[in-house]
């Protein structure tokens, strides 16, 4: 079975991405053979459209409610039969997978869609495309097109197989606003060396880019009635931050987690800022709290904390709740905190309470009592054995986000990019208006904390024929509180988007679309019980009505009569 054609094209509008993926196989065998599409693709993304089509006959993949689906699935297969199409691989892609029957000279093209919003972080957006085709082929190519009407400020690709061979097979063309990247290897090109017919081709794509940024109240766009608004101002002075690292040392930790957890937090330490104060509790079914406050991030103090987490051994059961209260209490009773400064703690763990308050449901309860919106919390749960769900809850139910850290060798880097995410607090209150009569079916727009080299995004629909659209921004800055406006004008914004060839014509209404979804999504996590039926209702009409394969959708693939019939793809999520 050959892939004699496999491409990938992108389209990146105003940071949205639009991936088509095709793959073109044909049997050489003289008799049936299974033709298979892997492909991996960013967690973030949402399928939106897949098809097989077979010696010209197209199967097309049909986008449902989940239950339903399931429901017809299992009526129509005896049950047992594993139906995961989509699994997650690692911390940031998943896999789609599908084999189809093929009689012999038979071809087929496979076909799936996906689509992202590219997230801002630490000062660059990622484009991450998975290449492992794990054979030679002859038509290989990977296109993208990319289009910033902010224009461009720089653009790197970067792979983690290229040879110089393989260079000569990679261009880049960029003005102002436009980038075209195209990489399209020969067969020769992608062999290991010339005897043997192995690929090279196995590994990360990734395209980094960013984009001027001239107006102070972020950049508008607008495209048939919907309009994007991003914010990601710039050399502001910093927050100074009170930072608790609440360290889950329970005999789970034990080895390299506890190895990884010193290497990330000894760096973490020489990136705190002279203004910044700190402290570390550190938990098993004992709490023990380094000092009895937080300290001002000296020299002297921080060789204190490094000696300290040299020290941190794993052993005994797991307090969360314990650990926690005892970080809210360590920031309450400390009066000689700055007066305009932002605190936080960040707790990693990598089990389930043991110890202390076992009930999931109480510690939420107590924490979110505790902190009364005063911190934010981040959560950061280590490996598989923790319940990223509660940790998740109590992250975004106190102003702040999980994640989960990979067992991998590069554990230590991934708490540390973490950490340098959060580590540049410059603005808090965030208060994005517009017009209230004038919009419909806003996005979020009010947030608690801006770090440097991230992006706001609010997006929306002009209800009325609007021809101009004024945004008004307050936030709080470590100086001074501030108020930014700004106007657009509706006629010249749609006229930019009008003139381009490649540029998907809806995409802002998508754009909106993906968001409000993913923020409904994030808002049934930490919703009471009776409010989540209602969000997630919301987010599955959406999904349907953009085709997107979310967590409430499941994507039929039908397959010819002679074969298992249909198959679902589902989307996972982190929590599983």
């Amino acid at each position: 079975v050959e892939i004699y054609s496999l491409h990938v094209d992108c389209k990146v509008t105003s940071r949205f991405a639009h991936t088509v993926i095709t793959s073109r196989i044909v049997n050489r065998a003289n008799e049936s053979r299974e033709a298979t599409f892997e492909v991996e693709l960013p967690k973030t993304a949402f399928i939106t459209n897949f098809s097989m089509s077979i010696d010209g006959k197209v199967y097309p993949g049909i986008i449902k409610e989940k239950a339903a689906a399931q429901k017809e699935y299992d009526t129509a297969v005896s049950q047992g039969q594993s139906a995961g199409l989509v699994k997650i691989t690692d911390r940031k892609l998943e896999q789609f997978h599908v084999s189809v029957s093929i009689a012999a000279a038979s071809k087929v093209i496979f076909e799936l869609t996906y689509e992202e919003l590219l997230k801002r972080q630490l000062g660059k957006y990622e484009l991450l495309i998975k290449v492992r085709p794990k054979q030679l082929v002859k038509h290989f190519q990977i296109d993208v097109h990319i289009f910033e009407p902010q224009g461009i400020h720089f653009l790197e690709t970067d792979s983690t197989f290229m040879t110089n061979e393989l260079t000569e097979a990679l261009t880049k063309v960029q003005n102002e606003t436009k980038a075209h990247i195209l990489f399209n290897p020969t067969i020769d090109q992608q062999k290991i060396n010339s005897e043997l017919d192995e690929t090279l081709l196995n590994g990360d794509f990734v395209v980094h880019y960013d984009v001027k940024r001239e107006a102070t109240a972020g950049d508008i766009q607008i495209v048939n009635g919907y309009f994007v608004h991003y914010f990601a101002p710039q050399e502001m002075p910093v927050f100074p931050k009170n930072v608790i690292f609440v360290i889950d040392r329970s005999g789970s930790m034990t080895g390299r987690k506890i190895q990884q957890t010193r290497d990330a937090l000894l760096k973490i330490l020489q990136d705190l800022r002279p203004e910044d104060h700190f402290s570390f509790i550190t938990f098993s079914n004992k709490v023990v709290e380094w000092k009895s406050s937080l300290l001002p991030a000296t020299e002297e103090n921080v060789a204190s904390a490094a000696a300290f987490v040299q020290t941190l051994t794993a052993r005994g059961g797991t307090d969360i709740n314990g650990a926690l209260l005892a970080a809210v209490s360590t920031l309450e009773k400390d009066e000689r905190l700055p007066e305009r400064s932002i605190s936080m703690i960040i707790l990693l763990t990598d089990g389930q309470p043991t110890s202390g308050e076992k009930n999931v449901k109480a510690i939420q309860e107590n924490i979110q009592k505790a902190i009364n919106g005063k911190y934010a919390l981040f959560c950061l749960g280590f490996g598989f054995d923790v319940s990223y769900k509660f940790l998740e809850k109590m992250a975004l139910s106190n102003g702040g986000i999980a994640r989960r850290i990979y067992e991998n060798a590069d554990a230590a880097l991934q708490l540390q990019g973490f950490y340098q995410e959060v580590a540049t607090p410059i603005l808090m209150q965030i208060e994005m208006q517009y017009p209230e009569n004038a919009i419909e079916g806003l996005t979020k727009n009010n947030f608690k904390l801006f770090f440097e080299g991230s992006e706001i995004i609010v997006s929306g629909k002009i209800s009325n024929e609007l021809d101009l659209l004024p945004v008004e921004i307050k936030a709080q800055s470590h100086m001074s509180d501030l108020t930014l406006k700004e106007e657009a004008n509706v006629k010249e914004k749609e006229q930019v988007f009008h003139n381009q060839r490649y540029i998907f014509g809806d995409f802002i209404e998508r754009l909106w679309a993906y968001l409000t979804i993913q923020q409904l999504l994030e808002k049934v996590i930490s919703a009471q019980e009776e409010d989540q039926k209602a969000l997630e209702a919301q987010a599955l009409d959406l999904s349907l009505r953009y085709s997107f394969v979310t967590p409430l959708t499941s994507m039929v693939v039908t397959k010819p009569s002679d074969q298992q019939q249909e198959e679902l793809a589902n989307k996972p999520t982190e929590s599983g």
